[in-house]
């Protein structure tokens, strides 16, 4: 692959997605990233590398998004050949299903998909690479993720923009974390066509707070009651229900943030990188 084709794949990256990057591996045909990058189907899915964090317990923890260049057709891409992390001890986390990008609304200014799963690397890791490579459309992108200093991500809270993550509970507990490394569940039993209900339980000094469920992992689409949530208390229970359409092992995403700084928009504060809160249930359905 040519090197200008590799730079117009990294500038693409750079501007559906802010401090988001990838680079082309291998590829049968790019043409279609020049003319309209944004169609109803038939795009390719970028994975995006959104930054890093450090630990107190001096770990580090790498963030990877993604932005898929279609309005309409979601990308189910299993753990493999075609969706992998190296090195293979991080292998697994990451999502097998890509949503649409998201349309611009009122109340909705980001186009990619934020920081939806992350690694954690040891204290030693120095300049090594957490490499995430995905196959779509016939084309294999990979995004290395590392120490870079200028991606460093304020976590939990940030003294620039007065922000902080709400805290929260995926069962009946009170919400008592908070973050991108992920509050993980489960997993839950289900059935098939049977609703199984999720609760997320929220604490944050301003209410407002907005909440989007989505399909993690999973070998068959599925469906929720209500997938987007926002609450007009500071502390409060949101809650909805999750429905299989096929036995198999899931993982469903809840994403909570707060931001209101900007017309009172609290997805807003995702192009800011900080701050919001990952959750995540597994969920073994059977038929």
């Amino acid at each position: 692959m040519s090197s200008h084709v590799k730079a117009a794949l990294v500038l693409l990256a750079i501007w559906v997605g802010g401090w988001g990057w990838a680079t082309a591996q291998t590829s049968k045909s790019l043409d279609l990233f020049n003319e309209d990058p944004l169609r109803p189907r038939g795009q390719n899915v970028i994975p995006l590398y959104d930054g890093w964090f450090p630990n107190p317990d001096g770990t580090f923890t790498l963030c990877f998004g993604y932005f898929n260049m279609n309005t309409e057709q979601s990308i189910d891409v299993p753990v493999g050949a075609g969706n992998r992390i190296e090195p293979a001890i991080y292998d697994g986390v990451q999502p097998t299903h890509f949503d649409p990008v998201p349309a611009p609304t009122l109340t909705r200014d980001y186009r990619h998909h934020w920081c939806v799963f992350s690694v954690t690397v040891p204290e030693d890791f120095g300049n090594a690479d957490v490499i995430w490579s995905l196959e779509t459309q016939g084309n294999t992108l990979s995004v290395p993720g590392s120490l870079i200093p200028s991606y460093v991500l304020d976590e939990q809270a940030t003294s620039g923009r007065d922000a902080v993550a709400p805290y929260l509970s995926l069962n009946d507990d009170p919400p008592g974390f908070r973050g991108r490394r992920g509050l993980w569940e489960g997993p839950r039993v289900a059935r098939v066509g049977e609703p199984v209900p999720l609760i997320a339980r929220i604490s944050h000094p301003e209410a407002g707070t907005w909440l989007n469920w989505t399909l993690h992992q999973g070998p068959a689409a599925m469906e929720f009651s209500q997938a987007e949530i926002r609450l007009d208390s500071a502390a409060g229970v949101a809650m909805t229900t999750a429905t299989f359409s096929e036995p198999g092992s899931y993982v469903v995403r809840v994403q909570a943030i707060n931001d209101t700084e900007r017309r009172n928009e609290p997805t807003y504060g995702f192009e800011f990188y900080c701050c919001w809160t990952n959750g995540y249930v597994r969920v073994d359905v059977t038929e």
